[in-house]
């Protein structure tokens, strides 16, 4: 826990803040100006003040900023592969592409419509 509450209950503001900090120590740990940062990202000067402000950013620019950092790992940790043995895909036989809707019109114990 940070601050008295645990990283997992802050809002998406909050995300957004703790995200933009991360990346501007990081940008400033690299020494490296905001101007430079957007150069070397592709992206606009004003997109990565933003991002450290969080002040809203796409995902393009988030990825964009962290390649040019060198810190794609963050983005790996954020989606890591999910994997499936061999065995639990013997299992589970031929591989479903899809979540099936619950039978009776309710899905997940929750009335359609």
């Amino acid at each position: 826990m940070k601050g008295g509450r645990p990283m997992a209950l802050k809002s998406p503001d909050e995300w957004e803040r703790f995200i933009g900090e991360q990346i501007k120590t990081a940008r400033i740990r690299k020494n490296l100006r905001q101007e430079e940062l957007a150069a070397r990202a592709g992206v606009s000067k004003s997109a990565v003040f933003c991002l450290e402000n969080g002040k809203g950013s796409s995902v393009r620019t988030f990825a964009a900023v962290l390649n040019a950092l060198g810190e794609t790992a963050w983005l790996e940790n954020l989606a890591p592969e999910v994997t499936v043995s061999p065995i639990e895909q013997m299992k589970l036989g031929k591989q479903r592409m899809r979540v099936r809707r619950k039978t009776g019109g309710r899905i997940d114990g929750i009335p359609a419509g």
